[in-house]
């Protein structure tokens, strides 16, 4: 038992009491993540993890950092909070796997008006789920009370991944040529980028999170918003122990027209193909609702696409195979072409 109290300390709105009992309800689900080289052990003033660098010429280290941004509101304005976790995890696991490294442990960062122990397992819950979806180990993070500058039941996320590849092996675009194929990995929804937009539409079109659509199959829009953010680790591990890629792109912020030419050298452009795109019916109703230019969802949104591979032409079929025994239903969304023109979607 912690002795720990302070009186003085919970009248100024800081319950240190509620921190030690957070920890205790998170501590199974940080027992989930635990993966070789991970220590069971939570509480420490720092996570300790040991890398398997067996087989490794030039271990690299490969770290991202990231949040959830507003749509941590949704989840305020649902009452639902154990899976902007996985949002938060996704989010920095798919970024470093864009340089072909393996995710290997996590920690996140809860900052709250008001620490309600069970509300902040909840959210732990949906960081370890990420982290085994993922396989990497939650190895610490940090829980800070923060009265007066936030609303009590407010409160924001953000987390920090570390993963490691060999140098030889790290993902560049050098290697990308004329002619090569960009595969797309289907996305489970609008992720965790736009939703600054997503409420103003909202807003603007006076919709309700419970309002129901035809097009959503009849869900609740707030629901399908809410939708986490998918995890593309596993799949792409596979990938590239199978066929030869040459970069990858996370489709996050700045949509299909900033994302995909980060993956690509000067000279050299993606021409995508729209009618091969499987646009999720949710950017067709946000554009719908709020009457916003289909140019703008592909500049702000992932439009279905989460993540894009590429590979040469030859590799495809391969690598195709490959991503959907993955689980992936991957498809070809179009090619690498000599021109200035970084992005265009014809």
């Amino acid at each position: 038992m912690n002795d720990s109290k302070s009186d003085f300390y919970a009248s100024a709105g800081v319950d240190i009491t509620a921190g030690y009992r957070a920890v205790e309800l998170m501590k199974k689900h940080v027992r989930r993540t635990l993966i070789p080289g991970a220590d069971d052990d939570i509480g420490g003033f720092g996570g300790t993890f040991v890398p398997d660098l067996a087989g490794m010429r030039q271990p690299v280290l490969v770290s991202g950092t990231d949040g959830v941004g507003t749509k941590i509101k949704i989840a305020f304005d649902l009452n639902k909070h154990d899976t902007v976790g996985i949002d938060c995890v996704a989010m920095c696991v798919n970024d470093i796997i864009c340089c072909g490294a393996k995710p290997l442990f996590f920690l996140d960062y809860i900052a709250c008006g008001r620490n309600i122990p069970e509300k902040i397992a909840a959210i732990v819950g949906g960081v370890a789920e990420g982290c085994v979806r993922s396989g990497c180990a939650l190895i610490g993070g940090e829980t800070a009370e923060h009265p007066g500058l936030m609303p009590e039941e407010e409160y924001d996320l953000a987390g920090f991944a570390v993963g490691i590849v060999d140098r030889e092996r790290v993902l560049k675009p050098d290697s990308v040529r004329e002619g090569d194929a960009i595969i797309a990995l289907p996305s489970s929804g609008v992720h965790s980028n736009g939703f600054s937009l997503v409420r103003k539409i909202l807003a603007e079109s006076g919709t309700a999170l419970g309002d129901t659509f035809e097009e959503l199959d009849g869900r609740p829009i707030g629901e399908v918003l809410l939708t986490p953010t998918k995890l593309y680790v596993k799949p792409v591990l596979a990938l590239l122990d199978a066929v030869a890629v040459k970069s990858v792109a996370h489709i996050t912020g700045g949509g299909f027209y900033e994302n995909i030419p980060r993956a690509l050298p000067e000279g050299l452009g993606a021409k995508i193909d729209r009618a091969s795109l499987r646009v999720l019916p949710i950017f067709g109703l946000l554009a719908r609702l709020g009457n916003v230019p289909e140019r703008e969802m592909f500049n702000v949104y992932n439009m279905g696409v989460g993540m894009t591979v590429i590979v040469a032409p030859q590799d495809a079929e391969r690598a195709l195979e490959v991503l959907r025994e993955a689980g992936e239903e991957a498809y070809v969304c179009g090619e690498v072409v000599r021109s200035e023109t970084r992005m265009r979607i014809c």
